[in-house]
């Protein structure tokens, strides 16, 4: 039995040739993640609350694991690459 059975996708399954297969976040996730890192980004730049930085940090670190990366920088540019409409669609390998 699936443990996801009917639960919406959060992530799919990525391999390249001769690499392992590496779990990625749904770009729907990756989305809102961004969106609220900016937003609490934000936020903390305008108050500076511990509230906000906690929250900040929790995104960041969601950010990083669901795109692989070891800093929020570089995770924000691997969530901002992987969502559709960041570069062409290039099927040919599954077409094969």
């Amino acid at each position: 039995m699936n443990c996801l059975d009917g639960a919406p996708a959060v992530s799919r399954l990525i391999q390249t040739e001769g690499a392992p297969i590496m779990l990625m976040a749904h770009p729907v996730v990756l989305r809102k993640l961004v969106a609220q890192y900016e937003t609490l980004k934000e936020l903390h730049a305008q108050d500076g609350s511990d509230e906000a930085r906690r929250r900040l940090d929790d995104v960041a670190y969601t950010l990083c694991i669901s795109t692989g990366t070891s800093d929020v920088d570089a995770a924000l540019i691997a969530a901002r690459h992987d969502l559709p409409g960041a570069r062409p669609h290039d099927d040919s390998a599954a077409a094969g």
